[in-house]
């Protein structure tokens, strides 16, 4: 009996031992640590959590972050940024993020997820270039930190979900002068590449908070800025996606195709919107397995 107790008097020192060596598996950087944060309003706004979607989001970010796992067991020397989705209104940290990141790290891969700013017109002068200036920034300094994870800074991704997807995208067509700030590859997963009338309703109010120029609708026209310089990308969808709808990664895949771009596209008949890590159900789950399968065949 007294063993007994013992044993129940050392559980909660033994979690918080476990706890402890998984909080030093990451490393937490900000963005902007140093440096002057591009397009910011000073602002009284503070950041939360909240479930949004049936999943834990966070709110208000102000404050944009890369927590980084390293890779475990034989690392490949690749790296990958993961941007979660919400809606450019909440970014799905866990759900799209961390869970995530551990199933790479555990496949060799160093994962990084990003916490990128939300456009808000309260927080920032140009609201609709936070969020990809970010990203850019996530990039190149993922790169600085190459000989400390052990990866090739030339085999860097971009792996996106929903509006994350559309970030990610974004990012490798409006390609920065500095080769630091563009990816090797992207990872697009039920993401929106076509300026519908519905997807410009949905910048306009939630990006740009006013009627778009003509010149950024040019530029939003995704599909249209693929050329033989956009990096591959691994696409990921379901057929019963009401959300984003499927039509959004055929035509994209189909233009990438088209421009001889290396492309991969699966998609499933089931799984929604959303699905993350994928489900067991619906055979969902077997993305990331593909995902790591493909940039290992085609050495990206």
């Amino acid at each position: 009996m007294d063993s007994i107790k013992t044993s129940v008097h050392l559980l909660p020192i033994i979690f918080l031992m476990l706890l402890g060596k998984w909080s030093k598996a990451q490393n937490v950087y900000k963005l902007w640590e140093g440096i002057e944060k591009p397009y910011f309003k000073e602002n009284n706004i503070e950041e939360y959590e909240e479930k949004n979607w049936g999943v834990l989001c966070t709110f208000n970010v102000t404050e944009p972050s890369l927590t980084v796992y390293k890779a475990k067991g034989k690392n490949l020397g690749k790296a990958v940024i993961i941007i979660p989705g919400g809606g450019y209104n909440c970014v799905a940290m866990r759900h799209e993020g961390y869970e995530v990141a551990e199933i790479l790290s555990s496949q060799g891969i160093t994962a990084a997820v990003l916490k990128y700013r939300i456009p808000d017109p309260k927080t920032s002068d140009q609201p609709h270039l936070v969020a990809h200036t970010d990203a850019r920034r996530a990039l190149a300094l993922l790169r600085e930190k190459s000989d400390q994870y052990e990866f090739d800074k030339n085999k860097v991704g971009l792996i996106g979900f929903s509006a994350g997807s559309h970030l990610a995208t974004v990012v490798s067509l409006w390609q920065s002068e500095n080769i630091e700030e563009n990816p090797n590859y992207t990872g697009l997963i039920y993401g929106v590449t076509n300026l519908s009338e519905a997807n410009q309703k949905w910048l306009e109010e939630n990006v740009y908070f006013r009627k778009m120029k003509d010149n950024e609708i040019i530029q939003n026209r995704l599909i249209d800025l693929v050329s033989k310089n956009t990096p591959p990308a691994f696409l990921v969808h379901a057929y019963n996606d009401d959300v984003c709808f499927v039509e959004e990664t055929i035509l994209y895949s189909q233009k990438l195709t088209a421009n001889k771009i290396l492309v991969e596209t699966h998609i499933f008949s089931e799984g929604g919107h959303g699905f993350g890590i994928g489900r067991k159900e619906d055979g969902t789950e077997q993305w990331i397995s593909l995902f790591v399968n493909w940039i290992k065949t085609n050495n990206l």
